[in-house]
């Protein structure tokens, strides 16, 4: 689909809902940051040729009328033409989104959630509502799809979790007790719900009943970030604090913990986390610009600097022994972590928001507040497509399984699928 049909089609569908007054494949140029100048001294002095000169142009236009029309695709005066790579949209949130998932069989079914309160599950192929969950009383923080794809939790600020099946969406359960909801997670292998908390601190349920089975107290401020590991017998957190805790899920014991007293670790506050296919291995990112690749014997296996700001993504590869960590300045560097050793650094224009790698793959993509999905080989450092669409920065992203197709969630309130 081409750039310009693609923006035809998205900005009609979105003003279905925002009732906006969009004038087809433009936009005026205070609604973007790059403006395009007209030539206005060219045109004074055009407009300043003698009198019959003028009357044979203006004759000459009109010849050409036909062609050159208001209709035939040229920019006016102070427009410019939106770069619009998606095939696809979802515009039925009223606010910035701020999470989506990818069902994990159905691959055309997708999640989102955002700052309207609301979550919906919708068609990739199609862009149409599946169905409106039931509404947050506040920002839906997190959204998450069961490992089986049956069930599918919304999450939001305020400190409730909704669960619901994903054929039919019945409500199984609401599950209470932290305060805002930072993001939910499921156990790999059976329906057990994990989330993070404002509170500092985690809860977990079994699903669809919603019983309680465990809360996990430790850290001393929000935890930013958490997951159970790929085998599911261990749960690993980060947060504000700068702690790095691995946990028994069964005890809610602390088996290992990484704190900023150690020289080694983290300064200040832990963004993001990633745990290697086996296990065993552990890389974060923080606040304090740089990240961390930890052992889960407790060992502290080297420190990645190469950001000026705040690490927000980071990711290990399952087919190389590759490292990627993503910052506020821009930068994506990829590491080798065998010598710890930096081997690329490649550039957003703004925050990197989240990367992830492609399975059994050296492909990697990221999304940035520049409003762009880049791809790239991490072999060569080469960007291998850049998807552009959105008109604000995207907070999060989801990718399907054989690594073709991105849909994202954006500042701008529209999700929208592209094709890799």
């Amino acid at each position: 689909m081409s750039s310009a049909n693609n923006t035809d089609d998205r900005q009609m569908r979105a003003e279905e809902h925002y009732n906006e007054d969009v004038e087809e494949t433009y936009v005026e140029e205070d609604e973007v940051a790059d403006v395009v100048n007209d030539d206005d001294d060219d045109a004074m002095e055009a407009a300043g040729s003698d009198e019959d000169d003028g009357d044979q142009m203006m004759d000459d236009d009109n010849e050409d009328g036909d062609d050159e029309g208001e209709g035939s695709g040229a920019p006016k005066d102070g427009e410019i033409l939106l770069e619009d790579d998606s095939v696809q949209g979802f515009f039925a949130h009223k606010e910035p989104v701020f999470s989506v998932d990818i069902h994990p069989k159905q691959q055309t079914l997708a999640v989102s959630g955002g700052g309207d309160d609301r979550a919906y599950l919708w068609r990739v192929d199609t862009g149409e509502t599946v169905g409106e969950l039931e509404k947050h009383e506040d920002s839906v923080s997190s959204v998450k799809f069961s490992a089986d794809g049956s069930l599918v939790a919304t999450g939001g600020m305020d400190g409730k979790v909704n669960v619901y099946q994903t054929d039919g969406l019945a409500k199984c359960a609401v599950l209470e007790g932290p305060d805002e909801i930072q993001w939910v997670n499921w156990h790999p292998k059976g329906n057990v719900l994990l989330a993070g908390a404002n509170d500092a601190s985690m809860w977990m349920w079994s699903l669809p009943n919603g019983d309680f089975m465990n809360v996990f107290n430790g850290h001393a401020a929000p935890v930013t970030c958490g997951r159970f590991t790929n085998s599911g017998r261990q749960i690993v957190s980060g947060s504000e604090d700068g702690s790095l805790i691995i946990w028994d899920p069964k005890t809610a014991s602390i088996v290992r913990q990484y704190l900023p007293t150690d020289e080694r670790f983290h300064k200040e506050g832990i963004t993001a986390l990633a745990i290697s296919r086996d296990d065993q291995i552990i890389l974060t990112g923080s606040m304090d610009g740089t990240a961390k690749l930890v052992h889960v014997n407790g060992s502290v296996l080297g420190s990645l600097e190469n950001a000026t700001e705040s690490v927000e993504a980071v990711g290990l590869c399952s087919a190389l022994p590759l490292a990627a960590s993503g910052s506020v300045d821009g930068s994506l560097s990829i590491w080798d972590i065998n010598t710890m050793r930096l081997r690329t650094t490649l550039n957003h224009d703004d925050s990197v928001t989240r990367l992830l790698w492609h399975e059994n793959s050296p492909m990697l993509t990221s999304v940035s507040m520049d409003c762009t999905v880049r791809t790239w080989d991490a072999r060569t450092g080469d960007c291998v497509r850049v998807s552009k669409g959105h008109q604000e920065g995207i907070m999060d992203f989801a990718l399907t399984r054989d690594g073709h197709t991105v849909v994202t969630a954006s500042d701008d309130g529209c999700c929208l699928v592209f094709s890799q």
